[in-house]
């Protein structure tokens, strides 16, 4: 028995129905292969519970730092079955809503496993499902390191953290990249003892060294313990844990580690190679219209190299429903996709960062405002900044933004690098005030050589 499509989508989460929305919308009959939950690892164990603790960590030290604002409060402590019956109402509520919204475009969805069985074939539990276009979308997983056993109790991945029915007297998070980051942030709101293991000399290496720079301060000063250049040797179980090794010879004991060094794309055993899809380390290869090695099979997402973030996917899923459509869309630049880390303070950014642009462009120009002369971020008492790269008399490159809630402005940053403004561009415009966003206008009328709060 074979069903056959127009566009045969394997995997729901957010490249996978994304491109499932705008197929049909375009008048496409879409299958949608899916083993787990619609939505993917992005709103089931990712982006979105995460960012619920991330929110009830915020209340906690809001509810612990009230008498600064004048509040008689106090705080007793976390009660995390209260915490996450708020996140998984979060997401269930998201859940119905996306399948609701799947069901009224008249998307067949296709429960169970996929596997290819050719070219454009997927068989899932018995039966064929052809595809005109194929779309892999089938996502990542949490990985680990060679010899480094997780078992789910003592060294957890962060599917297993977010699953945690109480807050951990003390971690080793194992990775200073996005994920260990927020998780570190959230513990210790929550009141844990946390420690970072990382082997790269800094913590978000993938940032602005200025953007990291300020995050280690900010981690310093709460107290979360961060050891870079360090790289991870062997965990051992105690009677009260574990005891994490690193090469310098340290032992740190803690009750839990969490192992965050990253994702891997979810490629395994379904079928790719013997299909003829090329791979590269595991990713499936794509040229710039995300097309791979076999004809009318495309891939978005965390499959393919490149940012893991659930918004890369979703618009790489609308360029390849687009392009099967015929409309010829323009592909997805990636230096243009915002990147958010939401600890406390987060950290965001799009584009190049410095040293990338010097090395890109040569001469460059950089201006940082400090966020201490930002009306509104001194009413929220956050600290950072707002730091601006452009090309020596050209346009902007890369905006980098670190303070509470500036993941809300690097929308206006994104505009901004794809607009290829220049500081006379946006000098001009009038933020409101008192607003965050005025910091972005500050950095820009220093940038245009007539900074108002700043010094010259």
């Amino acid at each position: 028995m074979t069903d056959a499509f127009d566009v045969l989508v394997l995997g729901a989460g957010s490249g996978g129905y994304a491109c499932a929305l705008r197929a049909a919308q375009l008048g496409l009959s879409v299958g949608l292969v899916e083993k787990g939950k619609i939505g993917g690892t992005c709103l089931h164990v990712g982006c979105i519970p995460t960012k619920a603790l991330l929110h009830a960590g915020e209340v906690a030290d809001t509810a612990r730092d009230a008498a600064r604002f004048g509040v008689r409060a106090t705080y007793d402590g976390i009660d995390m079955a209260g915490v996450n019956a708020y996140k998984d109402g979060v997401v269930a509520r998201l859940h119905k809503g996306l399948t609701g919204l799947i069901a009224s475009r008249g998307i067949t969805v296709i429960e169970g496993a996929g596997q290819l069985v050719g070219p454009r074939s997927v068989e899932v539990e018995g039966t064929t499902y052809e595809g005109r276009s194929l779309v892999l979308a089938t996502g990542s997983y949490s990985r680990s390191l060679p010899g480094l056993d997780v078992d789910g109790e003592r060294v957890i991945t962060s599917e297993h953290a977010l699953a945690l029915d109480r807050v951990p007297s003390s971690v080793v998070v194992l990775g200073g990249g996005v994920i260990g980051c927020e998780f570190a942030s959230v513990w210790r709101s929550f009141g844990a003892d946390v420690t970072i293991v990382e082997a790269l000399p800094r913590l978000l290496a993938a940032e602005d060294a200025a953007s990291s720079k300020a995050l280690e301060r900010a981690f310093r000063k709460r107290g979360i313990r961060f050891l870079t250049s360090t790289p991870f040797q062997a965990v051992k179980h105690t009677d009260t844990g574990v005891a994490v090794f690193t090469e310098p010879g340290e032992s740190i004991e803690a009750e839990l580690l969490l192992v965050a060094v990253g994702r891997g794309p979810a490629t395994d055993r379904i079928g790719l190679e013997e299909q003829g899809v090329a791979l590269e380390r595991g990713f499936v290869t794509v040229d710039e219209r995300l097309r791979t090695s076999v004809e009318g099979v495309y891939a978005v997402g965390d499959v393919v190299s490149g940012l893991q973030l659930a918004h890369r996917g979703f618009a790489q899923g609308i360029f390849v429903a687009e392009e099967i459509a015929g409309l010829s869309p323009r592909p997805v630049d990636e230096a243009a996709i915002p990147r958010v880390t939401y600890s406390h303070p987060e950290i965001a950014s799009v584009g190049l960062t410095e040293e990338a642009a010097r090395a890109a462009y040569g001469e460059v120009e950089a201006t940082t405002y400090d966020l201490g002369g930002n009306g509104k971020s001194q009413i929220l008492q956050t600290q950072g900044f707002v730091k601006v790269v452009r090309r020596a008399g050209g346009p902007v490159v890369g905006l980098h933004l670190v303070g509470d809630r500036v993941g809300e402005l690097v929308g206006e940053a994104q505009l901004i690098y794809g607009w290829e403004a220049t500081p006379d561009d946006v000098a001009p415009l009038v933020h409101a005030h008192p607003t965050q966003t005025e910091a972005i206008g500050e950095a820009f009328l220093a940038l245009a050589g007539k900074p108002l709060h700043a010094h010259d």
